[in-house]
């Protein structure tokens, strides 16, 4: 099976880069155009090349700055990220670099078990995206290291472009709703950028959104077709594909995990706070629900509870109403998976370690006893440089709908601005006075 899956992989590619060989070797592409612009060369940009750098401005007056690169293992790296909302004189920098930390695919049989990242060639994997699949934006050269045709390396696999994504919010001020109330509403388009990797039979689609308000949305689609090497699921823990009960797809898992590295405010030196609300319940009363807040100064594996949340905070910058800005981390859907200890837990917060690369099958050797994995990376150290793992895990049984090419199934999570601004950054001018209690006494 691993051999079959790399063939596969291999094949994909070749044909790729038959495909660009034809076409001759492209140069590096010198930005994004249309909707999605290189940014001129000023000093609150990215420090990095104009081919590497973006910048967007969003409806609502919001703008995006980052630089990229791509990595062998890990693909797309983005760097410097800022964020600078109307109003704001000078960006806010928010995460010194963002990427994958791994996709661990173990199958139900215990026949299998793969790290996509370090262990399967994702990264050489780059699919060649045709401008269709980039609406209204651009698709930039991407060199990918160790390329499996060296002498063609350059693939247009990086999508940047902007996307509608619906109510950014809504108020109606006056008349309760009648015909003479004042509405105020936005139409948000997010910042998008995007690649999709082939890895066997799968192709992957990692989406980085920026919206207007300052959150960032992480998730990766997996999508492509089932493999037919894997209708062998005698031991019952497949599902049947097809006509009657004869081919049984096994079940597997798709455990991605994130890496994050904070530079809040510029400075590496993050907070990291843990909120729990309990509420109790007294007979013929309203229950009472009581938030703790827990400084975290160590190493942390952390699980998900329903009202459980954490931010990380800057020790460099406030807002302008003097409140310390954070992001708190909002995970989506996650299924996990319990037959490895690195999976067990749904944050990681480890303090930073330049040869901690990689959740599972972290290539880099570390020093005696340092262990391959991210749980083995917590171990008591303080808290001063933190980095954030999250992992939102997919157990994929097998449906007929998969069948052909499978619709994508997303997991991912989302970094939302905690006191970033002093309000909500999209606020029109008219509702600018708003903020705090602004209730005339009666």
């Amino acid at each position: 099976m691993p051999e079959n899956r790399l063939r596969r992989a291999r094949a994909r590619a070749a044909a790729a880069i038959g495909a660009s060989a034809l076409l001759g070797t492209v140069a590096i592409a010198a930005g994004p155009v249309g909707s999605a612009q290189a940014a001129p060369r000023t000093p609150a940009a990215a420090d990095c090349s104009a081919p590497y750098r973006i910048e967007q401005k969003l409806d609502g007056g919001t703008t995006w700055r980052m630089c990229w690169h791509y990595e062998s293992k890990a693909g797309l790296v983005l760097d410097d990220v800022s964020y600078q909302p109307k109003g704001e004189s000078a960006p806010i920098k928010v995460l010194t670099s963002a990427k994958l930390g791994q996709i661990h695919v173990p199958y139900d049989d215990g026949s299998n078990e793969y790290d996509d990242l370090t262990g399967q060639n994702f990264a050489q994997g780059l699919q060649q995206l045709d401008p269709a699949e980039c609406p209204g934006g651009t698709i930039k050269t991407v060199r990918v290291p160790d390329a499996w045709d060296p002498d063609h390396p350059n693939v247009k696999g990086l999508c940047a472009t902007t996307r509608a994504r619906g109510h950014a919010y809504r108020m109606g001020e006056g008349g309760f709703g009648g015909s003479d109330s004042k509405v105020y509403q936005l139409q948000g388009k997010d910042l998008l950028l995007y690649t999709v990797n082939q890895v066997g039979w799968y192709e992957y689609i990692t989406e980085w959104r920026f919206s207007g308000d300052g959150t960032m949305t992480m998730q990766v689609g997996a999508t492509g077709t089932l493999s037919p090497m894997d209708y062998d699921a005698g031991d019952g823990r497949g599902w049947p594909i097809g006509k009657g009960a004869k081919d049984y797809a096994t079940s597997h898992a798709h455990n991605v995990f994130w890496r994050l590295n904070f530079g809040l405010d510029g400075s590496p030196k993050s907070k990291v706070e843990q909120y729990d609300s309990k509420t109790t319940a007294t007979a013929g009363r309203i229950p009472k629900t009581k938030t703790t807040r827990t400084q975290v100064t160590k190493e942390l594996a952390g699980d998900a509870a329903a009202a459980r949340w954490w931010r990380v905070v800057s020790t460099a910058g406030k807002n302008k109403d003097g409140h310390p800005r954070s992001y708190e981390i909002v995970p989506g859907h996650t299924t996990k998976y319990q037959g490895r200890s690195f999976t067990k837990r749904d944050v990681y917060f480890t303090e930073y370690n330049k040869c901690e690369q990689f959740a599972s099958n972290n290539l880099r050797n570390c020093g005696a006893g340092a262990g391959k994995s991210v749980d083995k990376w917590v171990n008591g150290q303080t808290l001063k440089h933190p980095i954030v793992w999250v992992n939102i895990g997919f157990h994929h049984i097998a449906r007929d709908e998969d069948q052909e090419p499978m619709p994508v199934h997303w997991q991912g999570f989302q970094l939302s601005p905690r006191d970033v601004t002093a309000m909500n950054p999209l606020t029109p001018p008219a509702l600018s006075g708003h903020n705090g209690h602004t209730e005339e006494a009666g």
